[in-house]
């Protein structure tokens, strides 16, 4: 083939042009031994550190060592993909590395042997694009038209005066017919799924959800719980048999994503999630039934939906920040009120349990204040979180493959990392692995790391703490405000992911949606009633051994995620008695039922016998403040009488002295 041309500078938007995907440097398609360089630096910059948007470095303490820097700064320096087979290359991403050190323009050669190098052209002289004008935005330049070949190395020609020659690098192309489909056995995902692959803007967002509502009529309802900085409302859908309702008994689970607005794959993992659960509802699938039969599913596709209009390029140009935060800047996963500081000085001050709960902390009132610096998006979640009684959530993030679980924060506030666990360390270990664990690549030893962390050593999960600790999360929030549990899944490497991606990362995941769903079916639930059988809210449940406690919801139905064995207990309510049984809990799934039927205490029925009279009852502190009052002014009186008796007896012995 002939590898040249003429060309002129293609701008950035152009990239909306292009038909060929990402060939997978940032999504690890292209393993390590496919990149090549003249030189590095020292093996943390290394050719396989090249990646777009690769973070961290080959150590946990080095935060610079985010891409390939060449071992010297000179115009032969070159870094080189091998795709292993003929590609159709379209183009290239370049990226400065995380420091002050970025390369300004380049060329790109071509080979078909890795010995013989041709130039792309601009007719006869060589083409020089024009790369980076600072470290972390991304410049995408296309060819003037695709170009055949194996190889494909970038030659820098000029770079930042203060810095190296340093590059994180993603390459476009199109794999040419393979006539004995090896590549596309080895790197195609088949699906039978009839689903929508691709990126979704706010109104196809919108559209999408309307069809699945239109679709599956009975078990569906959209509805929004806010809306955001720059007034787009926040859609939710509910999948459910009775959708709309709160059906007594019947857990509630919750799935959000897009609280980084450039972290779209959750967006799109949602999506396609209600797709396939209202189709496989449809087509009789008893495993799909069952969990909308007996669960109330919310699925909130996009929490911060200004940040993706910003990330809505793709990551290939938008980098790894863009969009992250809410349109007023604020991290909305970290901007929920830190409630582990008010919780961990109660304990301190040894007031829990007598004077603080170790559960349904309060929200300190300056958050709730109208000036207090929350985003609005968090206000919505807030009120949402405390408007329906969620069991069990799984927040979808991305640029890692592991599942973080709470505690967020380390107790310690100068420790960066320290494992902090919870009272419930046990069943939110389950509950991470049990979604790991399903994933296809989490736990899979041989897969490269996405940037610097191997957690497939945990199981492919990890305390939250104990990867970077943050103040104010969604899921210590959730914990400690809530009955509910909450875990973030980071789905995978890359954030925004090409639509080509879209097949393989649904099948890398749908298991472990699934799987994670139906662990809302684990542990014990019950309805606790008073002996006319009305539902007791807002009773507070025990587990012997367990030091954090859940309420019943409105209408007395409570449920209580645990691990497999034996458990007392203890129910307690305002005005009635205290009642404690054992409850078990088997290893399959389906949660075992342990209700309550309370009695009024005594002092409550005291309460009710003088009210009926009109009288009202007095208390052991009235009762004692009474009984000082009456011993003061016995005491007083004595005195008082004891007092002049005594001065009669001088006044006497005064008036006989003198006669």
């Amino acid at each position: 083939s002939e590898l040249h041309g003429s060309s002129t500078q293609i701008p950035q938007s152009a990239s909306l042009l292009t038909d060929c995907p990402p060939l997978g440097l940032e999504t690890l398609k292209i393993d390590d031994f496919q990149l090549h360089a003249s030189s590095m630096r020292h093996y943390g910059l290394g050719p396989h550190r090249g990646r777009l948007n690769i973070q961290g470095g080959l150590y946990e303490d080095d935060m610079y060592d985010g891409g390939w820097c060449a071992g010297r700064s000179d115009p032969l320096q070159w870094f080189e993909v091998d795709a292993r087979r003929l590609m159709k290359f379209t183009g290239v991403v370049t990226q400065g590395r995380s420091s002050s050190d970025w390369v300004s323009s380049y060329k790109v050669l071509l080979s078909n042997d890795s010995h013989s190098w041709v130039t792309l052209k601009n007719g006869s002289r060589d083409l020089i694009f024009s790369a980076n004008r600072e470290k972390e935005i991304p410049v995408l330049n296309l060819f003037p038209k695709p170009v055949v070949a194996r190889y494909i190395r970038i030659n820098p020609r000029s770079w930042y005066a203060s810095g190296g020659i340093c590059m994180r690098v993603e390459i476009m192309g199109c794999p040419m017919p393979d006539p004995n489909n090896y590549y596309r056995r080895r790197n195609e995902v088949t699906t039978t799924d009839n689903l929508d692959f691709r990126h979704h803007s706010y109104k196809e967002m919108r559209q999408l959800m309307k069809v699945v509502n239109e679709m599956c009529p009975k078990i569906t309802r959209i509805y929004n719980i806010g809306k955001s900085y720059n007034g787009q409302k926040l859609y939710a859908i509910e999948i459910s048999d009775n959708p709309g309702e709160h059906e007594l008994g019947e857990p509630e689970f919750r799935y959000t994503a897009g609280s980084h607005g450039n972290e779209v794959l959750g967006r799109e993992l949602l999506l396609l999630l209600m797709q396939f659960m209202c189709q496989e509802y449809l087509s009789g699938n008893t495993r799909i039934r069952r969990l909308v039969d007996e669960t109330r599913i919310h699925l909130l596709p996009s929490i911060n939906p200004d940040g993706y209009e910003k990330a809505s390029e793709g990551s290939e140009l938008s980098g790894w920040s863009l969009g992250r935060w809410s349109q007023d800047g604020l991290d909305i996963h970290h901007n929920f009120p830190d409630l582990n500081s008010v919780l961990w000085e109660a304990e301190a001050r040894r007031w829990v349990p007598r004077k603080f709960h170790n559960h349904h902390v309060p929200i300190p009132d300056w958050y709730r204040s109208t000036n207090a610096t929350v985003a609005v998006e968090t206000r919505a979640l807030v009120s949402w979180m405390e408007k329906i009684p969620f069991v069990l959530g799984g927040n979808l993030q991305g640029g890692e493959l592991v599942v973080t679980f709470p505690f967020d924060r380390t107790r310690s506030v100068t420790a960066l990392r320290e494992a902090t666990p919870t009272a419930d360390d046990h069943v939110f270990r389950w509950l991470a692995f049990s979604y790991a664990s399903t994933h296809r690549l989490m736990t899979d030893g041989n897969r490269r790391v996405c940037h610097t962390d191997d957690f497939t050593k945990e199981d492919g999960t990890i305390n939250g703490a104990l990867w970077h600790t943050a103040a104010g999360s969604m899921n210590d929030f959730s914990y400690l405000h809530t009955n509910c549990f909450e875990l973030s899944m980071y789905v995978g490497c890359d954030k925004f992911p090409h639509e080509t991606e879209l097949p393989e990362e649904w099948e890398n995941n749908r298991e472990s949606l699934l799987v994670f769903m139906e662990q809302v079916h684990r542990g014990i639930k019950g309805v606790v009633r008073d002996v006319q059988g009305k539902g007791i809210a807002n009773a507070i449940i025990s587990v012997e051994g367990i030091n954090h406690d859940i309420r019943t919801a409105s209408d007395g139905d409570y449920w209580r995620l645990l691990n497999p064995g034996e458990y007392r207990v203890t129910v307690r309510a305002e005005g009635f008695s205290v009642s404690s049984k054992v409850c078990a809990v088997g290893y399959d799934i389906g949660a075992s039922s342990c209700d309550f039927v309370l009695g009024r205490s005594n002092l409550s029925r005291i309460k009710e016998i003088m009210q009926k009279f009109n009288k009202q009852p007095i208390s052991m502190r009235q009762r004692l403040r009474q009984r000082r009052l009456i011993f003061y002014i016995v005491s007083y009186n004595l005195f008082i009488n004891v007092y002049w008796l005594l001065m009669n007896q001088i006044i006497l012995a005064s008036f006989l002295t003198v006669h």
